[in-house]
């Protein structure tokens, strides 16, 4: 399997990972080091006290008398080893130079081992343990019974273990959450970012990093406002200093005889002026929002959309009602709307516009017509600038193309979608979807 599969895709998951591993370890280290100097803190005292405790019990018993030894046994008897006044169990003998040995033997044999000889025997089982066999001043025999065990542990250590494992996971969270706040409300700002609106700046304050990544940002968002708004007033320059001489090219062209070649400059003439006009139409588009927003009653606007095109004899219908009245910009919704129908009786001679209230709180107005529509690969490709499906240089097929891009600037400036589908059974679906609050 690929490692880069199963490595989290998330920032804040990489770091929280980074830093958990990162702390358990510590902790564990932490853990591992205090546990092993307790063992031998714990072992050395054992082993002293051992040596003591049975130097001073053997004393005891040797001097007994025999028949008092065993009431004493349970006195002596202690948590880790014991006496029997027997030879004890039989096992296989040991040594002090086994490389297993038991520590405890050392201790005993330097307790003990001058004046008492001694064996050693391992004595298996269920509980492996070790005895100690040697011989009173008297003949009798006497064996420690040795069962070793691990330090105990104290029973509130799980307990402050999980604590602390929490206190790790909070300030992991903590520390994540404060490290990736800035880069979501970059990612947010980025994702929001429109030209069309006035820009929101970010807050500058914070860390050097942070302010810095804001400062930039805002910088950019100033930039490119600029840069559209030199590209409109160039456009509109242009555009006024294109329409002067095409004027006066037509006030020569009416006095020109007629004939096929003053049709044909007349027609050229009007193809310019059109398209110069569109050019301009669509670098005001990008600055829609300049437009102020008013409450519209939705319904009562598709209405008058419509009546108007059917005073002029055109097929148009409206089907739906929302119900709604909402905040918009009515002159740039019209604009979108009316090229959008537009297109529709261009290519099919009839439009039918629908509107629905979605439950998500989105309003939904459809343009469609029964047209030939627009091929799947090229959908998306018709809402860029001067792209055309019809390549005729006719206005009244092919057009200049950029209607339905200035459509797209449009919705885009009053806080809407548009996309574009094919019909089943043919023709075209424009579907313009706007965001935003609607209320009565």
């Amino acid at each position: 399997m690929n490692l880069s599969m199963r490595w989290p895709r998330t920032l804040a998951s990489r770091l929280s990972l980074i830093f958990l591993i990162g702390l358990i370890l510590a902790q564990a280290l932490s853990f591992g080091a205090q546990y092993y100097e307790r063992y031998e803190s714990a072992k050395d005292t054992m082993l002293g006290n051992l040596e003591t405790d049975v130097s001073t019990s053997i004393a005891i018993l040797d001097r007994l008398p025999a028949d008092e030894r065993a009431s004493w046994l349970q006195q002596l008897q202690r948590k880790n080893y014991g006496y029997l006044l027997s030879e004890g169990e039989k096992g296989a003998p040991m040594d002090m130079g086994m490389p297993d040995a038991p520590i405890a033997m050392a201790s005993i044999k330097d307790a003990i081992g001058k004046e008492y000889p001694m064996t050693f025997s391992d004595i298996s089982g269920p509980n492996k343990h070790f005895q100690v066999h040697l011989k009173l001043s008297d003949g009798s025999p006497l064996t420690i019974d040795v069962r070793p065990a691990m330090v105990p542990l104290s029973p509130w250590l799980p307990i402050v273990l999980l604590g602390q494992l929490a206190l790790m996971l909070a300030c992991t969270w903590l520390a994540v959450r404060i490290a990736i706040r800035p880069l979501t409300r970059l990612a947010e700002a980025v994702d929001t970012l429109d030209p069309n609106t006035h820009p929101v700046l970010l807050d500058e304050n914070g860390p050097t990093e942070v302010a810095h990544a804001a400062k930039a940002f805002n910088a950019m968002q100033a930039r490119i406002a600029a840069y559209l708004k030199e590209r409109m007033q160039l456009l509109a320059a242009i555009s006024h200093d294109l329409q002067t001489p095409i004027t006066r090219m037509k006030l020569r062209a009416e006095f020109m005889d007629d004939c096929v070649e003053k049709d044909k400059l007349w027609n050229d003439l009007g193809e310019m002026e059109h398209l110069v006009r569109e050019g301009v139409a669509y670098a005001r588009s990008i600055h829609g929002s300049t437009e102020e927003s008013r409450r519209t009653d939705l319904d009562s606007f598709l209405d008058s959309l419509v009546f108007d095109y059917q005073d002029m004899g055109k097929d148009v219908q409206l089907n739906g009602k929302s119900a709604v009245v909402i905040d918009t910009r009515p002159h740039a919704l019209r604009r979108v709307l009316v090229n959008l129908t537009d297109n529709a009786l261009k290519f099919a001679g009839a439009a039918e516009l629908s509107v629905e209230a979605k439950a998500d709180g989105y309003l939904s107005v459809k343009v469609m017509d029964r047209g030939p529509g627009i091929a799947e690969e090229e959908l998306a490709q018709v809402m860029e600038p001067f792209y055309r499906v019809e390549n005729s240089r006719n206005r009244s097929t092919g057009g200049t193309g950029l209607g339905l891009a200035i459509a797209q600037q449009l919705a885009l400036a009053i806080g809407g979608s548009l996309t574009l589908s094919n019909r089943e059974g043919g023709g075209l679906c424009a579907e313009l979807k706007l965001r935003g609050k609607a209320g009565q």
